[in-house]
């Protein structure tokens, strides 16, 4: 599994998403840009991007994953801030 495939995974599941995925080895940071996160407490938002990738993690392909799941808004306040 590279970051291009996994991207393309995230992206059919979050088709409004802005998805950026980096890492290597199995071990991957996932941003996920989307306003369906809206009013959703983090653990909702992890388990959502967990949902189309729970078989590649299973199968050993994706060991760990760090997300970084926000709303429009959100990421633009925190790119004010260098995040």
């Amino acid at each position: 599994m590279n970051n291009e495939q996994l991207a393309e995974i995230l992206k059919a599941a979050f088709p409004e998403a802005d998805v950026v995925v980096s890492g290597q080895g199995g071990k991957f940071d996932l941003r996920i840009v989307d306003d369906q996160f809206e009013g959703k407490r983090l653990v909702a938002r992890q388990q959502a991007v967990y949902a189309p990738i729970n078989a590649l993690i299973a199968s050993g392909e994706v060991h760990a994953v760090t997300i970084k799941a926000m709303t429009k808004e959100e990421w633009r306040k925190a790119s004010l801030f260098g995040a």
